[in-house]
């Protein structure tokens, strides 16, 4: 029996699982380089993270911008000048307006616009103040 043919064919199948190891081991090398980047790019973001949150207290708060309408400055300048909560009614005196229930409803529902922007809180239904 001529075993050559069955050596020649463990030979090509000894060099076909080199070749394969080789590459294998390439794509290791290039994939452990890979690796060790995105952990120093994660490294630098925690550190950048942990640097603005550190300075995150340091910096000025900056107010929320208010809607188009003239009457939100007019709104917030008789909250500066009140000495507690105000309600719809108080503010359209403010403001100058008639207590219509029109215009309450219209000063109340701009005093909840200003909530939801975290301007003002309601403390009890219907009572607003300036957010501390």
């Amino acid at each position: 029996m001529n075993i050559q043919p069955l050596l020649d064919a463990l030979d090509l199948q000894e060099e076909a699982a080199r070749a394969l190891a080789e590459d294998l081991r390439a794509q290791i090398d290039d994939l452990q380089i890979r690796l060790q980047e995105a952990e120093t790019h994660l490294e630098h973001l925690t550190i950048t993270r942990w640097t603005v949150t550190g300075l995150a207290d340091r910096l000025p708060a900056v107010a929320p911008d208010l809607p188009e309408h003239p009457d939100y400055p007019r709104i917030l300048d008789a909250f500066n000048h009140a000495t507690g909560p105000l309600r719809a009614k108080d503010v359209c005196e403010a403001l100058g307006h008639e207590l219509l229930a029109k215009n309450v409803e219209g000063a109340r529902a701009k005093l909840k616009r200003l909530v939801k922007l975290g301007i003002l809180t309601e403390a009890d239904t219907g009572n607003f103040a300036r957010k501390q």
